[in-house]
């Protein structure tokens, strides 16, 4: 172990792959923790692949470079240090890999294996936006946080869609054949869709313990991966739902013609899962539905075309009297618009007002994800039109600009109302002589 690469003062090795050893290390210029990996010097000076090798080292940090997304680990240098090539990345703290998940005896409550799924669907649909095809999707290369963050690894033999990229990056049969794609695996034209295949995958494990091909040695696997369908997921685990296990299954198509073309399409049908699981959708015609839209507020202006768009994005719920619709504390990116009846908005046990049709919660949540800082309770009967981003993410450009103009306007209200509401509460407490 090096006292020191570059800038970077060594600590203590933390892992250690095909590609080199990982190592914790401080940053003294900005002052943080970091994680460093030092390829393996004996690969690196084999005659026959030393040269492919190096190219392979730096291809990670030549193409995760590029990507900035919460869930993707961030590479921040790279460099050499007299013979030793080093890659500087982001540091996952008491962190581990899917792979510990992936076994039968240790398997994650669904709930929390489709969130997973969902966020490495949305990374790599950013990913594949930027041009970048993973070529490498399997539990050792997604490591997951303390707090069951997600964060895709190891873009080393990661394909770039540009030529000025392609002398860093391995070419022919690359990548991990226990999780390769058909096409893969045959060494045919690979798009996007490889990487889904490969999640797809990842995904089964996750939630059965099990590979969906079986596979006993290479060549059956292969034989298997090309030819036959995977195994039901109920032959493992009974409690998987069927509407999940046809998502999977989509993602494992052998024709990427029938496969999900994109992560977002995934990320789309998970987030309508989730919605499901936790509350069935309200049985509401479509043309009911748009006479409800019709009629608020928030959807005046809207052409026709667009209000149906927002429809087939959005999940109707309807919750009983007193029943608790939004909990402070939970975390959710649903956005919520009355379109029947009247809610309760408490925190702390304290009542801050009514909410009633037409009127919109959630907005906060909506826009980053955090904890929810009250809760909304139905005072009678209520309809809802829930809307989460990744499912707005599907309408067109021109829906998406005129669908955030109305919920920016709403959000600036809301806000502006808290403040004036904040400052005649201060002015209230004060004594009678400072109020004027």
């Amino acid at each position: 172990m090096p006292a020191t690469l570059g800038k970077y003062e060594i600590r203590k090795e933390v892992g250690r792959g095909s590609m080199g050893a990982v190592f914790e290390a401080y940053d003294p210029y900005i002052d943080r923790l970091v994680a460093v990996k030092l390829a393996l010097a004996d690969a690196l000076k084999d005659k026959d692949s030393g040269e492919r090798f190096r190219k392979m080292f730096f291809n990670e940090a030549h193409t995760a470079g590029m990507l900035r997304h919460p869930n993707i680990l961030d590479i921040f240098d790279a460099g050499v240090d007299e013979d030793k090539c080093y890659i500087v990345m982001e540091l996952v703290h008491e962190g581990s890999t899917l792979k510990e998940f992936c076994r039968s005896e240790n398997l994650l409550p669904i709930n929390q294996a489709a969130e997973i799924i969902f966020k490495c669907a949305k990374a790599l649909d950013y990913a594949h936006k930027q041009g970048v095809i993973h070529r490498d999707i399997k539990p050792t290369n997604i490591l997951l946080t303390q707090d069951h963050d997600v964060k895709i690894a190891d873009f080393s033999i990661a394909h770039i869609a540009r030529t000025d990229m392609t002398q860093t990056m391995p070419m022919g049969f690359v990548g991990s054949p226990r999780y390769m794609s058909p096409e893969q695996v045959q060494e045919d034209t690979i798009t996007n869709q490889t990487d889904l295949f490969s999640l797809g995958i990842v995904a089964y494990e996750l939630l059965t313990g099990h590979h969906p091909f079986g596979g006993e040695s290479f060549s059956s696997l292969i034989h298997k991966v090309i030819n036959e369908d995977p195994i039901p997921m109920r032959d493992f685990a009974s409690n998987v739902p069927d509407v999940l296990e046809k998502i999977i299954f989509k993602t494992l198509e052998k024709s990427p013609e029938r496969r999900y073309r994109s992560g977002l399409d995934i990320a789309s049908d998970l987030s309508m899962l989730f919605t499901h699981l936790d509350r069935p959708q309200a049985d509401i015609s479509f043309q009911d539905k748009f006479n409800y839209v019709k009629e608020l507020d928030f959807f005046r202006g809207f052409p026709d075309s667009e209000m149906w768009e927002i429809i087939r994005a959005s999940v109707w719920q309807e919750a009983d009297l007193d029943e608790v619709i939004v909990r402070e504390g939970d975390v959710d990116d649903a956005f919520f618009i009355i379109t029947a009846g009247r809610v309760e908005i408490s925190k702390e046990g304290q009542l801050l007002g009514e909410l009633k049709e037409g009127d919109c919660f959630g907005e906060m949540g909506y826009l980053n994800k955090i904890k929810r800082t009250a809760t909304v309770t139905a005072k009678v009967p209520v309809s809802l039109m829930k809307v989460n981003a990744t499912l707005i993410e599907q309408v067109t450009a021109d829906c998406q600009l005129r669908f955030y103009k109305v919920f920016l306007r709403v959000l600036i209200d809301r806000l502006s109302k808290t403040t004036e509401m904040v400052v005649k509460d201060r002015i209230a407490s004060r004594p009678p002589a400072q109020r004027m």
